[in-house]
């Protein structure tokens, strides 16, 4: 096996936080009915996500990327060079606001769908990944009330702690 090849597979194995988040719903076929693969190797680079029938590339940077701009550039006008359509989105992005990067990821296939042009409709998240979000907020939703429960019960533990040792003092 090639050391690019090699490389990209111990990045597969090896994916940052961000990477991983974004993969359980670009995997599969869940945005836009379109197949995703990670980390492949593409004229000497390795993109993070790509799309090969949308010519679509999605990459991920991390705090690193902010010395390395000139590389970036150069390394995307060599892949559009070779047909494809490359988005950036920070780490953080994906992190903390990843419906809106879904979206854009979504809209993109939409266009290279549409050979460019416009829909009349926004794009619309598959199903799974509805469904996906809506477990993921009823999970955090659960954990929260879970956490202001148990705050509150240790709260009124020690007031009545509290509450015991004041009448103690008045006998």
């Amino acid at each position: 096996m090639d050391a690019l090849r090699q490389k990209a597979r111990n990045l597969r194995n090896a994916g940052r936080d961000a990477e991983r988040r974004l993969w359980q719903y670009l995997r599969l076929k869940q945005l836009g009915g379109c197949k995703f693969r990670r980390q492949v190797p593409i004229t000497g680079y390795i993109a993070d996500f790509v799309c090969l029938e949308m010519k679509l590339i999605v990459e991920l940077d991390g705090g690193q990327h902010a010395e390395r701009a000139a590389y970036d550039a150069r390394r995307t006008c060599v892949l559009e060079a070779e047909g494809y359509t490359v988005l950036r989105y920070w780490n953080d992005d994906v992190l903390v606001r990843r419906t809106e990067v879904l979206e854009d990821i979504l809209r993109a296939l939409e266009l290279a769908k549409g050979n460019g042009k416009i829909k009349s409709t926004p794009p619309q998240s598959s199903p799974a990944l509805r469904a996906r979000e809506e477990a993921d907020s009823n999970r955090n939703r659960n954990r929260n009330r879970d956490r202001k429960n148990s705050n509150s019960n240790s709260n009124s533990n020690s007031n009545s702690n509290s509450n015991s040792n004041s009448k103690g003092d008045e006998a």
